[in-house]
């Protein structure tokens, strides 16, 4: 048996993917290729405001021509790409045009995997291959674990493998996840299982199958983890991604790596990839510019930036009683806030002073 390798967030693996591997170091762009999907997994966690609609989106950013994605992967200085969905393959062309612009962009050793519900036929992957496309994980649907070595995965992850293109299959961790197992230990590759993850969109439906949160303070779905471990022990290439890992580990690291590249030299960064900086907003802007000029306070430390101030925390902090005194009788707010590190993210906590 492989040696399995167990982290402090409840995943683990006897295999990583160059692609998972890459996603660790938060070094992974998302692409969001289409909200439009064929199928009605039970489990799909997909927003109101992405589900079967066709948007692009780069991580957070709304893509709406070939710079607004390269810039998001200057941005976060990407050494790689995950295509997802909805599904990705009802765009095609779309796939394909976003692999060549990538690979032509940054390199051939910009990795880029893809996800796909579907079986795709061998023309398709030979597509697929011929623009270089690194690694595809196949996502079958529940009502088929049962017999999937006579279904279409089974011929489409064997003409992944005869055209060179890295293939495994990547379900969520449900009852039956060890019959998927044993199909891709037959089959000769990786198998990805994801922790069960309540959410706006689905949760209702996973009450409905009984199941429940595994705590308070989480959304995982109680039980996913065991049905992953049934299934370790019968395929040599397995990994178990914990809801925590996601949010604790990849989002971190990627937020991390956005914020080293993008904050500016007053941003302070968290841990967690966060932005830590100082509003001066309403009341008289021009008055707030010149209390800033007249306290000497370097240029550096403040941006002018629609229609507000954003400065140093600490500069709001230790000379708030004079901004008070300036600033008050115009109606100014000082404030302190934390967000995620791209623009319009999502604002984590704000503090008035």
């Amino acid at each position: 048996m492989e040696k399995i390798i167990e982290d402090k967030t409840g995943s683990f693996y006897s295999y990583l993917s160059d692609g998972c591997r890459l996603c660790q170091e938060g070094a992974k762009m998302v692409l969001f290729l289409t909200g439009l999907c064929p199928k009605s997994c039970f489990y799909c966690p997909l927003s109101h405001e992405r589900r079967g609609k066709d948007l692009v989106f780069a991580n957070e950013r709304s893509i709406k021509n070939d710079e607004d994605l390269l810039k998001e992967a200057e941005l976060m200085n990407a050494l790689g790409t995950g295509i997802t969905g909805g599904e990705p393959l009802l765009k095609t062309g779309r796939v394909l045009h976003y692999i060549r612009l990538l690979k032509a962009t940054f390199g051939k050793e910009h990795h880029i995997h893809l996800y796909t519900s579907l079986a795709p036929s061998r023309q398709t992957l030979e597509k697929l291959a011929d623009a270089d496309l690194d690694e595809i994980r196949l996502h079958p649907p529940q009502d088929c674990w049962e017999d999937l070595r006579n279904s279409p995965y089974a011929t489409a992850l064997q003409n992944a493998k005869e055209l060179g293109i890295e293939a495994g299959i990547e379900i969520p961790a449900l009852e039956g996840a060890e019959k998927v197992a044993a199909f891709a230990e037959e089959m000769e590759v990786f198998l990805n299982l994801n922790e069960l993850e309540f959410s706006d969109n689905n949760s209702d439906a996973l009450l409905r199958k009984g199941f429940c949160l595994e705590s308070d303070t989480s959304s995982a779905a109680a039980g996913s983890c065991k049905f992953a471990k049934k299934a370790m022990p019968v395929c040599r290439k397995v990994h178990f991604c914990s809801s925590i890992y996601k949010d604790a580990v990849q989002l971190r690291n990627r937020f991390k790596r956005i914020a080293k590249n993008t904050a500016r030299e007053f941003d302070e960064v968290t841990e967690d990839g966060t932005l830590v900086y100082g509003i001066i907003e309403g009341g008289d802007q021009k008055l707030a510019e010149k209390t800033l000029q007249d306290m000497e306070i370097p240029s550096e430390f403040f941006e002018i930036k629609d229609g507000k101030i954003e400065v140093a925390w600490w500069v709001l902090e230790e000379f708030k009683e004079n901004f008070r005194e300036e600033l008050g009788p115009s109606g100014s707010r000082l404030l302190i806030i934390e967000r995620y590190p791209f623009e319009d993210g999502l604002l984590v906590e704000l503090i008035p002073l």
